[in-house]
């Protein structure tokens, strides 16, 4: 399947270390060669950048890992093909816009059989289940509350709600945001770790790449980052469990919810 690289923070930062692991597993230390993408918010615009390349060997993302962009939202994925082929309509993430807002999504897993039916307001334009999905999601939120977004708590719930709609007809992990917060929804594997002051030294386990996050960061400095798979081999990652939704927020953890039978974990 594929995988998701999510970044949240409280000052904008540039995702360069996490991102030179995380594209080597694009056909170098994994077998993700479908294509790859990413996503940076910068107030309310985005930075989209687009490849059906594999992204170990991809010159777009040379310069992706070297260009420091610093953002207060990032959202990557690195593709391996379950439904649709390998062109740049079907690379991840995808954009759309809901009340003023851009909102960029990210898939990885399968739904096989869910193709809940779409009013004309979003619609596909590749053949992906992932974009199908999230067509879906948007015109859902915009059928329920019209043209006012509601407050961050309402809208965690309700995505809450439609996310164990769809998730129980597949593998449904994926992230979304509307370059306020960050949402990570676990169906089978996601993991975090937030950043912040004592910071430490990161080693990263794709390439032999190091930092001292000490040097490069202030003490107020809090982040977030979220991936498939731990990125670095010296940090103590969170493994979300399985049917549950995280809302980030300034680096911080601020919602959690189960969505599957069971009880709330806030």
């Amino acid at each position: 399947m594929c995988q998701l690289l999510g970044m949240n923070c409280n000052v904008p930062t540039d995702i360069c270390f996490s991102f030179t692991g995380f594209r080597r597993r694009g056909g170098a230390t994994d077998v993700h060669t479908d294509g790859w993408g990413i996503a940076f918010f910068e107030g309310r615009g985005v930075r989209l950048f687009l490849d059906p390349q594999p992204s170990a060997s991809s010159a777009i993302a040379d310069f992706v890992r070297r260009y420091p962009i610093h953002s207060l939202n990032v959202i990557a994925h690195i593709r391996k093909a379950s439904q649709g082929p390998t062109n740049l309509e079907n690379t991840h993430p995808f954009q759309r816009e809901l009340w003023g807002r851009y909102w960029v999504f990210a898939h990885n897993g399968n739904l096989p059989d869910f193709r809940p039916q779409l009013d004309g307001s979003y619609v596909p334009v590749g053949d992906t289940d992932s974009e199908w999905v999230f067509c879906w999601l948007l015109q859902s939120l915009r059928q329920r509350y019209g043209l006012q977004p509601p407050p961050r708590e309402e809208l965690f719930v309700c995505l809450a709600e439609l996310t164990c709609q769809a998730g129980a007809r597949g593998i449904f992990n994926y992230l979304l945001s509307n370059g306020d917060c960050l949402f990570g929804h676990c169906s089978t594997e996601l993991s975090y770790i937030i950043r912040c002051a004592p910071f430490a030294e990161a080693h990263l386990k794709d390439e032999d790449l190091r930092i001292d996050f000490s040097q490069v960061t202030t003490l107020e400095d809090r982040v977030a980052v979220v991936a498939t798979q731990p990125l670095t081999d010296n940090e103590v990652w969170n493994a979300m469990p399985p049917g549950t939704l995280c809302l980030f927020h300034h680096g911080r953890v601020l919602l959690c919810r189960k969505t599957v039978a069971g009880p709330d974990r806030h």
